[in-house]
Formats: structure tokens, C-alpha cells, sequence
């Protein structure tokens, strides 16, 4: 089967709140998936997936507001970059654009996103599937169990990120093309998935007005729910995916998930790191749509 190529410049606008709001969408046919991004990401992040699944589904990926093409307003006027915004805007995207419950897929932070929206909005959310689900690690929570000096030092980052002069100089430095292709290589395994494409994905958004503003709202963001808080109360089964070489979020503490009753399946994916949807989307995209397709069967 044929798989088609999507076109970058061939995204669509919806209106939240207000604000522009991008995604991308692949199929006309089958269940309703809706696909989240991470920190600093993008739809453009699945543009790998999205054909594939896309022949058997209604495939759709948005962008988060304050990431990608979606508008990014100025932090507290109006707009909060919190998971429960980021889940309020998930949940009317599936009211307003898709038109039905929907499966609900994540990536790092999206998958707190996602699960976010299944706990505050059952009926829009069938199943869920989490890849390489942000654990958190600076959490205020999270601080009162590792050792004092490495709290203090993230406190201290946060603090002095807030300093907006000292905040901007820093994205500045991180928003560099060497640098983001340093970045990605820490959290790929496999080099060869770094290329420029990728590299042009996550900076074509750093270039706009706003994009410092948000990325600073949210590395001061220590509240908030944890994932656990989540899966604890989850409304809907959950799968679980994890690139085994995951440098950011070791594998050992989302295996220690398989404890909730709502996740139904917990599957390692060796020799991957951060994002295995797009460093080894032929690893992924099966998965993916034998999930999909199991629910078929059942109904």
C-alpha cells in the first residue's frame, strides 16, 4: 500500500479561544486518532505516522498553543501553559474538529496532556497510548525525594530563568540549529533519524515572536499533576511505550507503572531513545495500528 507524503505548508487552522490553532489530518475513514507532541514540538513530529495510520483511520496531530504553528500568546494574558490547558484545548479539538470520541496517542509531555483530557473529559477519550511519558522530574513533588543539591540547583535554574533578560539570552543560545542537533543526538539513538527536516521542524517555531516567552512559562511550570496522579484515576485502558535508551526518562520508573489498573500493556522498545514515533517509525507504526485495529475486532 502506497503511503502518502504530507506537505508541510498543506496544515490546517482551527480557531480556540481565539487563537490559531495548527494541525495536520490523514485519512477520511475509521476511528478518530488525535496525536500530541511534546515540549517543543510539533504535528510536524508525526509526519511519519500520520500516512500510515492514516490509511486505516481518521488521523489527526495538532499543534499545542504556545508550540509549532499554533499561536503563542504572551504567558497569563488570557493563556496558562499548564496540562490543564493544554487537555481543555485536546478535549474541544475533538468537540469542534473531530466530531467523536477519539484515541488518544502522546509523546513525552502530551502523554501527560492526553491523560489530563481522558480525566477531565471520559466521553471524548476511547483509549490511550503513551510514548516515552514525561516523568517530571522537576516537580516540586518530586524534589522532596532526591537529594537536596540536585533540588536546589533546579530551583535555582528556575529562578534565575525567570529573569527575563537572563531567560531570553538563554533560549537565544538554545535555539540554535547546532545546537538543537546536539540536543537531538542525546536523545536519539540512532544518529541517521536526526536530519536537517527534523532540525527545521523545531526551529522554524523558535523564530516566532512568543516562542521564548512560552518555553520559559514552562520550564518554571514544578506544578501541576504527575503522571501517577493520572493513571490512578484514568477513566480508559492506557498502553504504554518506551524507547529502552530513553536518556531523559529511564525506562525503570514507567515500567514501575504496570501497578495501575488502567495501563493494559507496557512494551519496551529496545535501542530507541526519546521520540521512537519518529526515530523508528517502522517500530512504531505497527504497534500503533495494531492497537487501533483490536478495538475493531472487539466492537
Amino acid at each position: 500500500m502506497t503511503t502518502i507524503q504530507l506537505d508541510p505548508t498543506s496544515e490546517q487552522t482551527w480557531q480556540w479561544r481565539g487563537y490559531n490553532i495548527a494541525y495536520q489530518c490523514c485519512g477520511d475513514q475509521g476511528p478518530a486518532v488525535v496525536m500530541v507532541h511534546g515540549f517543543g514540538a510539533s504535528w510536524g513530529h508525526w509526519r511519519k505516522n500520520l500516512p500510515v495510520v492514516g490509511q486505516n483511520a481518521r488521523c489527526y496531530a495538532l499543534d499545542l498553543i504556545g508550540f509549532g504553528g499554533s499561536d503563542k500568546p504572551t504567558p497569563g494574558t488570557g493563556i496558562d501553559y499548564t496540562f490543564e490547558t493544554w487537555s481543555a484545548q485536546v478535549i474541544d479539538f475533538c468537540r469542534e474538529v473531530v466530531g467523536e470520541a477519539a484515541f488518544l496517542v502522546g509523546n513525552s509531555i502530551g502523554c501527560i496532556v492526553v491523560m489530563q483530557a481522558a480525566v477531565n473529559a471520559p466521553d471524548w477519550v476511547r483509549s490511550l497510548l503513551l510514548i516515552n511519558c514525561s516523568l517530571r522530574l522537576l516537580h516540586d513533588r518530586r524534589r522532596e525525594s532526591i537529594p537536596w543539591y540536585r533540588s536546589f540547583g533546579a530551583a535555582r535554574m528556575q529562578q534565575v530563568l525567570g529573569i527575563k533578560p537572563l531567560g531570553q539570552l538563554f533560549f537565544s543560545l538554545l535555539a540554535r540549529p547546532k545546537t538543537v542537533r546536539r540536543i537531538l543526538l542525546q536523545a536519539y539513538r540512532r544518529s541517521e533519524a536526526v536530519t536537517d527536516e527534523l532540525i527545521e521542524i523545531l526551529m522554524r517555531p523558535a523564530r516566532e515572536m512568543g516562542a521564548a516567552d512560552v518555553f520559559l512559562a514552562f520550564t518554571r511550570y514544578s506544578q501541576g499533576p504527575l503522571p501517577e496522579d493520572l493513571l490512578a484515576v484514568l477513566p480508559c485502558g492506557a498502553v504504554i511505550l518506551w524507547g529502552s535508551e530513553d536518556p531523559w526518562e529511564p525506562i525503570e520508573m514507567g515500567q514501575e507503572w504496570t501497578r495501575f489498573e488502567a495501563v493494559q500493556d507496557f512494551i519496551p522498545l529496545p535501542g530507541l531513545g526519546h521520540c521512537p514515533q519518529d526515530e523508528a517509525p517502522e517500530v512504531v507504526n505497527p504497534i500503533l495500528v495494531q492497537w487501533l485495529k483490536q478495538f475493531d475486532e472487539a466492537g
